[in-house]
């Protein structure tokens, strides 16, 4: 009897657990279909279609590597498409950072009206890109802009072009990316903040530690795991940035604000080179996917600050 109530009761639990394990897959099972159709499906179907041959008139052809060794040796294009993406993710990454970090201390602070100045940072991460580029074009509107107005008020005769100018192109479009990202990343680093007690910052000051000593051994260190979190987000989200170029410069003026990801618009729906465009695509899978190993493999170094 003992061993027959001893198998009931296993049987039981096991009906329990297959249950339970039946309700959480339910729940992840809508996320599931939909990664496999619209992300993993699409990924595959492209990494073979990079092999091929492939516009919209005529059948696909198998080519083998040739895609991969026209955009290595004959495309210049691609070089400047990445050389773009690279300078684009180097320098709106740190200066994200870095002001979003700002903010957050900045607001994390007991001021008068900071809960208005808080929505006011975080509006442009929730309006819509189109309205967001419009005014920031506006404002650098080379011609008629207020920023050019200031600058020649101020005495600065011959001010930039902004987005008309091959040199100022990419760094009106990096001012714009963290204009309108770095109040979703304050929130962020302020969450983070409002976790560290306020205890430790009585005790460093009155051990005679400055608000910079402050700032290296408790600030940072709290808001390491965060800022690992932000790095790896914008890391990917740089990498893959295609439609504020869009909006604003087309990828212009000449090729000054193209990057790989308006390469493989422009190669697959202007010129209509899918395989082409594909194996683009599948180059900039690969360096995101580097990128992002290399990241995770640092993680215990970066927050071996804690």
């Amino acid at each position: 009897m003992n061993r027959e109530n001893s198998a009931a009761q296993i049987s039981k639990k096991r009906s329990l657990t297959r249950k339970k394990n039946l309700v959480a897959y339910s729940f992840i099972l809508p996320n599931l279909i939909g990664f496999f159709i619209f992300t993993f499906i699409p990924i595959v179907f492209s990494l073979l279609l990079s092999f091929c041959e492939w516009d919209s008139g005529n059948p696909v052809k198998f080519v083998g590597l040739k895609n991969f060794i026209t955009m290595f040796t004959n495309d210049s294009s691609f070089w400047i498409a990445l050389k773009n993406t690279l300078y684009y993710t180097v320098v709106t990454v740190p200066v994200t950072l870095a002001l979003s970090l700002f903010l957050a201390i900045l607001m994390n602070k007991n001021l008068k009206g900071r809960v208005f100045f808080r929505s006011v940072l975080f509006f442009p991460y929730v309006a819509s890109l189109v309205a967001v580029a419009v005014v920031w074009m506006a404002l650098f509107n080379p011609d008629r802009g207020p920023v050019n107005g200031l600058l020649m008020a101020l005495g600065v005769s011959n001010p930039p072009r902004w987005a008309a100018s091959t040199t100022w192109a990419m760094p009106t479009i990096i001012g714009l990316t963290v204009w309108k990202g770095m109040g979703y990343y304050m929130i962020v680093y302020l969450a983070a903040l409002q976790g560290v007690s306020g205890d430790l910052y009585e005790a460093a000051s009155l051990d005679g530690a400055g608000r910079w000593q402050q700032f290296l051994h408790i600030t940072w260190p709290c808001v390491t795991p965060t800022t690992f979190f932000i790095l790896m987000m914008l890391m990917v989200s740089t990498f893959k940035s295609y439609d504020i170029m869009y909006i604003t410069t087309q990828g212009g003026p000449g090729e000054a604000t193209k990057v790989l990801a308006y390469h493989i618009f422009n190669s697959a729906f202007v010129s209509s080179r899918f395989g082409y465009a594909s194996a683009v695509a599948m180059v900039l899978f690969v360096i995101i996917m580097g990128v992002t190993l290399i990241q995770f493999k640092g993680e215990k170094r970066f927050t071996s600050y804690l």
